[in-house]
């Protein structure tokens, strides 16, 4: 019993702020406008911020795991990889196979990651995750464009941007690996811009949870609601599974494990269906698989910490 009660309050914290966002919403206290403009506040600034902040304290030689990383990132590339040919099998259009495939492996590491981490391993497992997520970001990108663009006839790719040079220049990336650099040689921060960064450090998950909160509608429940819950399934059940596995042969135990498999299991990233829907994706089919995951992880992270708790990680 006395897990129970402490995996609830691990993940219930988390989704009541996600909760209190959709309420915010319908009192319309948030607008659309509001929301966008804290996305991409929050996005651009106030994660880079944290991640720059967490990661630069941390001493890197203790925090970094290589085998963490390559386990992770290995799992992304197996859930790319198997929903992938399994969509092309089942000869699916090219708009749902890069969504389905997409969404499959695309996890949001960034708002509910992290928050699931904080939650569970406190101010360690945070830096942790930061740093594991600073590797692991790139990949996502790449292959969520690999993805949506490889089943698109040639003609079609071609018309597109360079979204490679999008996933370079990805300020989450730019922001993990200046904190990198910062914890690897251990460079001084000035005391004054160490405690503004720690003011910004505190406000930016809640204002993140709150804008996922603000930004689920149910009207997005709107495309083939089977092939979500199988994507759903794949994100928030076979990756953990896979990265269980990956990461214990990989020789990887304690926190990092534990952290590992809690990344591997977020729903799927809001980005997933603003990427679709630029890059010719099922952009309904996208939004469904965000918003069903997104309900169903509130369950599937009980299981998960119960199991990791259970097991003394």
């Amino acid at each position: 019993m006395n897990l129970l009660v402490e995996t609830i309050t691990i993940v219930l914290p988390v989704f009541l702020i996600i909760a209190l966002g959709t309420l915010l919403r319908r009192l319309r206290l948030f607008d659309t406008d509001f929301l966008q403009q804290t996305n991409r506040l929050v996005y651009v600034v106030f994660l880079p911020l944290l991640l720059f902040y967490k990661i630069a304290h941390a001493d890197f030689a203790s925090y970094f795991n290589g085998p963490l990383v390559v386990g992770s990132s290995l799992v992304i590339v197996l859930g790319f990889l198997l929903t992938f040919f399994y969509s092309g099998l089942r000869r699916y259009p090219a708009p749902i196979r890069g969504s389905f495939c997409q969404g499959s492996f695309r996890g949001n590491l960034a708002y509910v990651g992290l928050a699931i981490c904080l939650n569970a391993y406190g101010d360690d497992g945070l830096t942790r995750a930061g740093i594991l997520m600073g590797f692991l970001v790139p990949v996502l990108n790449l292959f969520a464009i690999l993805a949506l663009l490889l089943p698109q006839e040639r003609k079609e790719q071609e018309r597109k941007p360079n979204w490679l040079a999008q996933v370079v220049l990805n300020p989450l990336i730019i922001a993990s690996f200046l904190g990198i650099i910062w914890s690897y040689w251990q460079l001084p921060i000035p005391l004054i811009i160490d405690r503004a960064l720690g003011i910004t450090a505190g406000v930016t998950l809640p204002l993140a949870l709150l804008a996922i909160g603000g930004g689920f509608s149910l009207q997005r429940l709107r495309g083939d609601l089977l092939l979500a819950g199988l994507a759903s399934t794949v994100k928030l059940a076979v990756l953990p599974l896979l990265a269980l596995i990956l990461l214990v042969a990989l020789g990887v135990s304690g926190s990092d494990l534990g952290i590992g498999i809690l990344m591997a299991g977020t729903p799927a990233a809001t980005a997933t269906y603003i990427m679709a829907h630029q890059l010719k994706g099922d952009a309904e089919l996208a939004g469904s698989i965000v918003m069903l995951s997104t309900l169903v992880s509130a369950a599937s992270y009980t299981v998960l910490l119960l199991l990791l708790k259970g097991a003394g990680l």
